[in-house]
């Protein structure tokens, strides 16, 4: 049981809270308990002025203005803020979104909640490392698009998109675009004009704050509309009262985040690669998902053949490991990834997935333990199936 020591690597699911994080968010749930829409007494002014700092610490690290940064609850909240808001108030100018197939379902379903309400989404094929083509996204532009809708970067396979590329053609053709950047912000440096993205989701749990808080930028001049309705909060366009303790943490965990970013990705980079040589060296039949290059610092994603993934991620945790086969949205379903289905992999193949993402807590030695346990859970699982010797997958 690795000496009663859990390894956690499942980053992408969920980050643990830094303490200082935790330090700063504190008094605001305890002392300052003040609802920031009271602004005329002291203990409203005072969650005022925490919401409105942490709203500049978001602007500073995503080189947007503070008018342009809006709270929400979560990353699902903001990515359907940015898709339905923005389609159901422009509906006059068009009615033609372009997504892609293997996009989080914080994306995938409000796409195809709008395909009820009249709206036609086409999603994109990507190659088999999951990247895009923006040649593919200028092509699918017709007279009626009004809305790009494109990951960052995957949140299981961890491959990073060419952002820039799309938001130029989006920009040439004047047609928003919107990014979910959920999972990138942590480890890659990001600005909203060298871009060219019009609205950008962020959720503070992936990058060492509390969970239950996120964060929408909204180009200015470029019109979201609403989902929430009865409150003024947010300058009238998000009600609801503020989660102050939570903004404060997202704030000062995005500051640090936007401050190490480089530094992170660095030392990630190392044990990922690490990770990466070793499985692919010493396991045989196994499949790297992804792309080998453009993809997320601390992100790995395999696939075993002739093994279940449920019976691996079980065994691994009872060896110390924490670990997924996905998206954590998804981990009650008994269906292969989309993602993996997406990128062309086989059901049966699909249904081997493990993706253990790093952090910055992650050790060398995690590294190597991680892999001798893998190399033994994958022999002892493949051993069970009626289909390794046989080679009928």
């Amino acid at each position: 049981m690795n000496d009663g020591r859990r390894i956690y690597l499942d980053h992408a699911a969920t980050s643990p809270l830094k303490s200082e994080v935790l330090d700063v968010m504190m008094p605001y749930l305890t002392e300052n308990f003040g609802n920031p829409s009271a602004e005329f007494y002291k203990e409203g002014r005072d969650a005022k002025i925490a919401v409105e700092t942490a709203r500049e610490h978001v602007a500073q690290a995503i080189g947007a203005s503070v008018k342009e940064i809006y709270f929400t609850a979560s990353g699902t909240e903001s990515d359907n803020w940015a898709i339905c808001g923005f389609a159901r108030l422009n509906k006059h100018k068009g009615n033609h979104i372009i997504t892609c197939s293997i996009e989080h379902h914080a994306v995938l379903h409000p796409c195809q909640q709008l395909e009820k309400e009249g709206f036609s989404v086409t999603y994109l094929k990507p190659d088999k490392f999951g990247r895009v083509s923006p040649n593919d996204i200028a092509a699918a532009i017709n007279e009626q698009t009004i809305l790009i809708s494109i990951m960052f970067a995957n949140n299981e396979i961890g491959t990073i998109q060419p952002i820039a590329e799309i938001g130029a053609i989006a920009r040439a053709r004047n047609i928003a675009f919107h990014t979910d950047a959920v999972q990138a912000i942590d480890t890659i440096p990001i600005d909203v004009d060298k871009l060219g993205v019009d609205t950008l989701s962020l959720s503070a749990h992936k990058f060492g704050g509390p969970k239950g808080v996120g964060a929408l930028y909204i180009r200015s001049g470029t019109n979201a509309g609403s989902i929430m309705f009865g409150g003024a909060q947010e300058r009238g366009r998000r009600a609801g009262t503020e989660n102050v303790a939570g903004i404060v943490g997202l704030g000062a965990a995005i500051e640090i985040a936007a401050e190490n970013a480089a530094t992170k990705a660095d030392k990630l980079k190392i044990l990922r690669d690490k990770l990466i040589d070793r499985v692919l060296a010493e396991i045989p039949e196994v499949i790297l998902n992804g792309h080998p290059t453009e993809r997320l610092a601390g992100n790995t994603n395999f696939c075993f053949r002739y093994i279940e993934g449920e019976g691996l991620l079980l065994m691994l945790d009872m060896k110390g490991i924490a670990a997924s086969s996905g998206s954590a949205c998804t981990s009650g379903s008994l269906d292969p990834s989309h993602v993996l289905l997406g990128i062309g992999l086989e059901h049966e193949i699909a249904h081997g997935s493990l993706r253990l993402s790093l952090g910055e807590e992650t050790t060398p030695q995690d590294i190597d333990y991680t892999v001798e346990v893998l190399k033994e859970t994958v022999e002892r699982l493949r051993l069970m199936s009626p289909l390794y010797n046989k080679g009928e997958i």
